[in-house]
């Protein structure tokens, strides 16, 4: 017999009641299984890219307001040296910007409103070389941050919900007091707010003052910055620099790069992620695994064409190798057709939901309450191949049982009624 003949009669019994009547219904059934991997791969695809849109997206404006590294001193006070500091961190390639800062928790108050806020200490031109902020506003708002004349610019979201705009005047509330003969008198410091600033961001937008550098050391009385920020060529590269400056720093320092920082935030995303990964695999793999019942149908069919072909010489490795070809090769078509329908989605997402907003007269992320107001789409390699890997071991181990039933068929017995 041709070695190859397994190849060729199962791609026939693939291909077989398109025109005949007696198993059109289980070709039929074949292409449901097909159809209903394709669009399991394809839902996969286009939710985790999405997926991937939004997390990217987030990560972008979080990343316009905060530094990719921060060096702090390990008890909290400003740094000996940060000049020191700051240029031992530039040796290494990856940095490409140092800036100075001293961060601290405090109330900002004006009038009977009162909200809690991360006060930050600048300096505006070497702050424009760390965040993106500051490189599009040290030119206009952060210009007006000048040593002495107490300014402040607040977040875009945090000056809404104190009702002040540009020129009015806010009270800081800092955690340490001064002790006198009354008990301890909280420190209190006014400012004139020369500026907002939207991030897009609404944890940084609703909670982040900027002032003067000088400012803020003598508000919270150090001696100078309490940490240096900097900026890296790869913001992906950040834990491993990280890594590196501690031990070019020494113990006198903690590095910490931003996926420490917002560690919370970066684990929901991957563990929602990874389960919604889960959720529409289990989608994939009931499609995958109505390839049992086409099967199962197809052998019964064919029982006495397997008959025929054991009489033959055929082995029942090779009846079984037909079998394993069909329910393969309906896993690849179902497969490479998901694949192909993902990608066109998630490649055009931007086109496609706008033209179903406009059709159903919806719109899926209101600028009113969504800062975001387009679905973003990031379609990644490192989510792709896994899930067509994923698909075609399913799809074959589908056909593992329906194979090794047709090759136990016994020749005699199939052929008794014929």
């Amino acid at each position: 017999m041709n070695p190859l003949y397994e190849l060729q009669v199962g791609w026939r019994y693939t291909r077989a009641g398109r025109a005949g009547r007696r198993n059109g219904f289980i070709s039929f059934i074949s292409a449901v299984s097909m159809l209903g991997i394709a669009l399991g791969v394809a839902a996969l695809i286009i939710v985790l890219s999405v997926m991937n849109g939004f997390q990217k997206e987030v990560r972008d404006r979080m990343l316009s307001v905060i530094s990719h590294v921060e060096i702090h001193a390990w008890d909290g006070a400003a740094l000996p040296d940060w000049q020191a500091t700051a240029e031992t961190a530039k040796r290494h390639a990856q940095v490409r910007g140092a800036a100075p800062f001293v961060a601290a928790q405090a109330l900002i108050a004006r009038g009977e409103d009162m909200r809690g806020a991360m006060v930050r200490g600048i300096e505006p031109d070497a702050e424009a070389t760390v965040t993106e902020l500051a490189a599009r506003l040290r030119d206009t708002t952060l210009a007006t941050l000048r040593p002495g004349e107490w300014h402040i610019v607040l977040g875009g979201e945090l000056a809404r919900q104190l009702g002040v705009t540009v020129g009015d005047k806010v009270t800081l509330v800092t955690p340490g007091g001064q002790v006198t003969p009354a008990g301890v008198i909280p420190r209190l410091r006014q400012f004139t707010v020369t500026g907002t600033f939207d991030a897009g961001h609404y944890e940084y937008d609703s909670a982040l003052a900027l002032i003067h550098l000088r400012d803020a050391a003598a508000l919270f009385r150090v001696e100078g910055p309490t940490g240096v920020q900097l900026r890296l060529a790869d913001v992906h590269a950040a834990r491993g620099v990280a890594v590196e400056l501690a031990s070019m720093l020494g113990r006198d320092v903690v590095v910490r790069d931003w996926t420490r920082t917002n560690r919370h935030w970066f684990d929901a995303v991957q563990i929602e992620k990874r389960l919604m990964a889960i959720i529409l695999t289990l989608i994939v793999a009931v499609a995958a695994f109505n390839l049992v019942s086409t099967l199962v149908m197809t052998v019964t069919d064919k029982r006495a064409d397997i008959a025929i072909l054991r009489t033959l010489g055929a082995s029942p490795r090779s009846i079984m190798g037909i079998f394993v070809v069909q329910g393969a090769t309906a896993g690849v078509v179902g497969t490479a057709a998901g694949v192909a329908l993902g990608l066109l989605v998630a490649f055009n997402v931007d086109v496609i939901v706008p033209a179903i907003e406009r059709a159903l007269g919806v719109a899926f992320l209101p600028g009113s309450i969504y800062l975001i107001t387009r679905m973003p789409s990031d379609p990644q390699a490192g989510d792709i191949v896994p899930i067509a890997v994923v698909s075609l071991v399913l799809a074959f181990l589908a056909t593992i049982y329906p194979s090794w039933r047709a090759s136990r068929v016994n020749p005699a017995e199939a052929l008794r009624y014929e």
